[in-house]
């Protein structure tokens, strides 16, 4: 999977937003103003950030050791870097769609109740 790709699912999702709060050269995507996903444009293979329930980013790192590590720049604990073109995009897709629920779940009842609304 290419960043444009990659891009282009997250922007398909409910509420989402892009932005570069941090520099020009990393791309954030937030749900209703959540992080939930990032793509660090200056790197090369391309990468991107991804929060994951711990004990999943823990299996997923043992699973595709070298192309699924620790989130870099970001808590080791909640977050991965993945290597997106050296993954399926199928198991990209279904851990974008988990980063996302895991943010949305956490939001509070006012923010997922304007989500909902969205349409």
């Amino acid at each position: 999977m290419n960043v444009e790709e990659f891009r282009d699912a997250c922007l398909a999702k409910k509420g989402v937003t892009e932005e570069f709060p941090f520099d020009a050269e990393t791309l954030v995507f937030k749900v209703m103003g959540k992080m939930f996903a990032l793509v660090p444009l200056e790197r090369m293979p391309p990468q991107c950030n991804l929060k994951c329930d711990p004990e999943r980013a823990e299996e997923l790192r043992e699973i595709y050791d070298g192309v699924i590590m620790p989130g870099y720049h970001m808590s080791k604990t909640h977050w991965n870097t993945l290597f997106l073109e050296q993954l399926p995009p199928q198991l990209i897709l279904e851990l974008l769609d988990h980063s996302y629920n895991l943010v949305v779940a956490g939001l509070t009842k006012k923010l997922r109740q304007e989500l909902d609304n969205l349409g």
